[in-house]
């Protein structure tokens, strides 16, 4: 019999991640596994047993090729002819850089109410300041992880 995990069982730790120089869609990938909760043993894909994310520098962040310039996001009002296109570079003119790492964590994430929860676990900040110094995160340095993760300038 497959032993499952209780509620109560559960630990959430806290994660923070530089993201200077950090490709975005690596990024995405290793904060979606994190945020399900993929990198513990105890691992359930019907339980929340996901950790809490902190990435700083959101502005820093990189795109390889011509992405940053090219690469279409679509969002449709519900009215007839009522589709908007915007771009990576349309969202860091109006300031909001975080929205690129949040809809590439949320595409990574299964649908559904679960994953709501979870993306809720992330949290976003441009600069190096940010308020969860209580919670005493981990640091991960994801450009050491990978020598592919992060573009060298």
């Amino acid at each position: 019999m497959t032993p499952f995990t209780k509620k109560k069982d559960l630990k959430n730790n806290w994660y923070l991640i530089n993201a200077e120089n950090a490709i975005v869609g690596r990024l995405a990938a290793y904060i979606s596994k994190v945020l399900r909760g993929k990198n513990k043993a105890t691992f359930n894909p019907q339980i929340d047993n996901g950790d809490f994310v902190i990435v700083t520098n959101i502005e820093k962040m990189k795109m390889t090729g011509k992405k940053f310039n090219e690469k279409k996001y679509y969002k449709h009002t519900g009215h007839p002819g009522g589709i908007k296109e915007f771009t990576p570079i349309k969202l860091k003119l109006k300031n909001k850089s975080q929205e690129i790492l949040k809809l590439a964590v949320r595409r990574m994430l299964p649908g559904g109410p679960l994953a709501k929860k979870q993306l809720g676990k992330l949290k976003i900040y441009s600069g190096d300041k940010h308020p969860h110094e209580v919670q005493k995160p981990k640091e991960i340095n994801f450009s050491k992880l990978n020598t592919k993760n992060s573009i060298k300038i």
